[in-house]
């Protein structure tokens, strides 16, 4: 998907996992690799997402772990829901990574009898962690959108709201992206189908299927709260996810601005491999005996899609 994410693949493929030791392996040059404890692990996650860049409405950071324990296998995901929990049980991890949060709200209480309580028993139980980032992953450099810009083979220009408070203007939430050539609406929804992991949602689209679009504004996850800054950017076209009617429909009467609707989790996933090759980047850096994984289970909650008769497709 991402060149930076198959070089990670590489690199993943070649760490040897190992347990219950302090140095547990070696590298190919014969040096001891050694086992990260979970405070040295998330320290580097927030290095590359600081918690104070979050929005303030967010919760990120580590929400289930024993910052004494050691870890040899991460596992990447956007949802911290229970198929994801179960999977890295299996997996024998000792960190999942999450885009979403768990608790965004807040809660009274952990029982197992509700589902995000049987989450935090399950994690406690395996003696697994969970850390969130979210709103600071999303504004990161590289971040979600870079990520997303990625899969689809875009050149990132600039953000589309930049971060006021990064002097290189690099940070922001979205980007401004253009395409190498010239290409129709209908083939670059194409390509967002063919890129983007498949869901039942699969790419709507709104504007003339033959427009020539050149340039592209994405961001990951919910965007139309964005179409003020996507009109000023001044693109050819809008690729985000849970676009609702009456902004939808008010952005595509004030400007001739094409608009390409993907699922939620499919415009976020592309980051966690993004995420797990930074990871393992810093693992080398550290010479730790780090396995780190992307799960591949689909948690879009849509599962199904019945084209209505005599659609337009």
């Amino acid at each position: 998907m991402l060149k930076v994410a198959d070089e990670g693949r590489a690199r993943r493929d070649r760490c040897a996992p190992g347990r219950g030791h302090r140095f547990s392996g070696t590298d190919q040059a014969g040096s001891l690799l050694s086992v990260p404890r979970l405070s040295e692990v998330i320290a580097a996650l927030e290095n590359l997402w600081p918690a104070e860049r979050a929005e303030s409405w967010d919760a990120v950071g580590t929400v289930v772990g024993d910052p004494e324990q050691e870890v040899t296998r991460v596992l990447f995901a956007v949802d911290p829901v229970q198929e994801i929990v179960d999977e890295a049980v299996e997996l024998g991890a000792g960190l999942i990574v999450t885009h979403h949060p768990l608790y965004l709200r807040g809660t009274t209480t952990v029982a197992a009898s509700h589902f995000k309580g049987r989450v935090v028993h399950t994690l406690i139980k395996n003696d697994i962690a969970l850390h969130v980032a979210h709103t600071n992953a999303d504004t990161a450099d590289p971040g979600v959108s870079d990520a997303l810009a990625g899969a689809l083979d875009l050149r990132v220009v600039r953000p589309l709201v930049p971060d006021p408070s990064d002097p290189h203007g690099r940070r922001g939430l979205g980007r401004v992206c253009e395409l190498d050539h010239p290409l129709p609406l209908r083939e670059l929804a194409a390509r967002a189908a063919a890129r983007l992991p498949a869901t039942a949602q699969g790419i709507r689209v709104a504007g003339d299927p033959d427009a020539t679009i050149r340039t592209v504004a994405v961001s990951g996850g919910s965007g139309d709260s964005l179409f003020d800054q996507v009109r000023a950017a001044g693109v050819d076209a809008f690729l985000t996810a849970d676009l609702r009617h009456h902004p939808a429909s008010e952005a595509v009467l004030q400007s001739p601005l094409a608009l390409l609707d993907a699922a939620h989790w499919a415009t976020e996933w592309p980051w966690c491999e993004l995420a797990a090759t930074q990871l393992d980047e810093i693992s080398d850096r550290h010479g730790w005996d780090l396995r780190v994984h992307v799960s591949k289970t689909v948690t879009d909650p849509w599962t199904s899609h019945s084209p209505s008769p005599g659609a337009p497709n």
